[in-house]
């Protein structure tokens, strides 16, 4: 009868994978410096200075076409398919809210010339922004009587128009009542006694 034991004896049954130290150690080293010489190659070039973002100068028009049917076409040029069009990136965004993330996005600031950082203000800016926006806006000293002449106003205003409601009904209901008395002939309602098909409440 055989032993189990002396059959195992020399013979590599574990199953697992032998890796080559120095191989994957000089492939790991290759991998480096082809990766230096790539950023040293990238970074030949001048860097490109961009300049600061800075507020829009124009009117974002997203209300123009608002409504309005169109038909679109597939050999139509890009600006006048359906959507918005983006002249600078040449583009066309399909829904308004994606357009404004798009022309305030990165990839159409840099198509602009700017980068997306912010150029810091100084104490002397934003004391003068405080003035215009002061300059701007001059409301006169708020008082408890300012607020209750407006309370009666809008009270005032809401009586007249429950006034007007009120005597459009009445109207409605006088043009209603001579409508069926047009309706009814008064010969034949007097022959058969009585005034009408109205109550007698009024």
């Amino acid at each position: 009868m055989a032993q189990p034991n002396n059959a195992a004896v020399g013979v590599d049954n574990t199953f697992r994978r032998k890796f080559d130290r120095e191989e994957y150690l000089q492939r790991a080293r290759e991998r480096e410096e082809n990766e230096k010489e790539r950023a040293k190659a990238k970074s030949k070039g001048p860097t490109v200075q961009r300049k600061p973002l800075k507020h829009r100068d124009y009117e974002v028009d997203l209300e123009s076409r608002l409504g309005k049917t169109q038909v679109v076409t597939p050999v139509a040029p890009l600006s006048q398919q359906a959507g918005y069009f983006c002249s600078v990136c040449e583009c066309v965004v399909k829904d308004s809210a994606n357009y404004l993330d798009h022309i305030n996005g990165k990839k159409h600031q840099r198509a602009l010339g700017m980068s997306m950082r912010v150029e810091r203000a100084s104490l002397e800016q934003v004391q003068q922004r405080f003035e215009v926006l002061k300059k701007r806006k001059t409301p006169g000293p708020f008082s408890e009587q300012d607020l209750d002449e407006r309370i009666l106003k809008q009270q005032q205003e809401e009586e007249e128009r429950k006034r007007q409601r009120r005597e459009r009904k009445k109207e409605k209901k006088k043009e209603k009542a001579m409508e069926e008395e047009i309706e009814m002939d008064p010969d034949v309602a007097a022959m058969m006694g009585f005034g009408g098909f109205r109550s007698s409440k009024k």
